[in-house]
């Protein structure tokens, strides 16, 4: 069985919040060394933004799964049908 691929986001997504600065951190997420999406995390609102880097659109989440999620689903490579 393969290690769940959300742990390392989650917990990466958990290091965003955890910061006591006040500036938005700021995490890249890759696949194959190309990036495909730029998360945000401000403190102030509790809010993550997801940037699309390969639709260019932009979402908000207040929920660490989901955004986790979305994540997972941009980085993991693409499986074939095919067995």
């Amino acid at each position: 069985m393969k290690p769940s691929q959300l742990i390392p986001i989650i917990r990466r997504l958990d290091a965003m919040r955890e910061d006591q600065s006040d500036e938005v951190q700021v995490r890249r997420f890759e696949r194959d060394g190309k990036e495909q999406c730029i998360v945000r995390y401000d403190s102030k609102s509790n809010m993550f933004e997801l940037e699309d880097r390969t639709s260019q659109q932009t979402y908000e989440f207040d929920n660490i799964d989901y955004v986790a999620v979305e994540i997972l689903e941009l980085v993991q490579p693409a499986t074939s049908t095919e067995d």
